[in-house]
């Protein structure tokens, strides 16, 4: 009788969901904080949305150039360790060859089934390099791309962040009305976005979201403080 296929599914972006949580959970924490902070200091919104797109263009820059740096770093890492194993299996092959044995000695495999593969492994040096690479170091080769694409996502995610509590202030001249909005949008922009990231990570979304609700609502409560005490 016919078999149905076995598909296995697995979630593999999840160095843009970091970066979308990076960019996301500061957009909302930080520009909300200085808004609310304001919101006490100064009577016309015109004034907070002002400083409020100042600080969503000041802080995305800072950013996404801050994730760029991150990714580069790892890049040149990866890239400095495998330099390194490559010139280890020329000079030091029966070093290595132990290492890869120590390897599968600690995955329960008995010598009498390393030996083969070992061998086997010594007369492919690139898949031997990558081997270790991702075995011995637990590195994984980095994304080409990934600090160009590090920078837009985490920038264009402080972007959408930061809107969401600015945008009551762009509608409400009354300042007290906007703050209000303000606190409310941003505990269920908080809140779906939570939902969204536990959905797409494989986490329970309600258990997700509330707790992405809560601490983010506690970072930007913190920020709020110290916005007011300074304002």
């Amino acid at each position: 009788m016919p078999q149905t296929p076995h598909v296995e599914r697995h979630f593999t972006a999840s160095a843009v969901v970091r970066d979308v949580v990076i960019g996301m959970a500061d957009g909302l924490t930080v520009p909300f904080a200085l808004a609310a902070g304001l919101s006490g200091a100064v009577s016309h919104a015109d004034i907070i949305v002002t400083a409020g797109l100042a600080e969503i263009a000041a802080g995305s820059i800072a950013m996404g150039l801050g994730g760029y740096l991150a990714a580069k770093s790892d890049a040149e890492h990866y890239q400095a360790e495998q330099r390194r194993e490559q010139q280890e299996v020329i000079e030091k092959p029966r070093e290595e060859m132990d290492e890869v044995a120590d390897i599968f000695r600690a995955y329960g495999i008995e010598d009498e089934h390393i030996e083969p593969v070992v061998n086997a492994m010594r007369n492919r040096p690139k898949e031997w390099v990558d081997f270790m690479m991702r075995f011995e170091l637990g590195l994984e080769k980095p994304d080409p791309a990934r600090a160009r694409t590090s920078a837009a996502v985490i920038a264009g995610a402080y972007i959408c962040g930061g809107l969401v509590p600015l945008g009551p202030y762009m509608i409400f001249d009354r300042v007290t009305t906007a703050m209000s909005f303000s606190v409310i949008v941003t505990l269920i922009a908080l809140f779906i976005f939570g939902w969204v990231k536990g959905t797409f990570t494989g986490a329970k979304p309600l258990k997700s979201a509330l707790q992405t609700t809560i601490t983010g609502g506690l970072a930007a409560s913190a920020a709020f403080l110290i916005a007011r005490a300074i304002a």
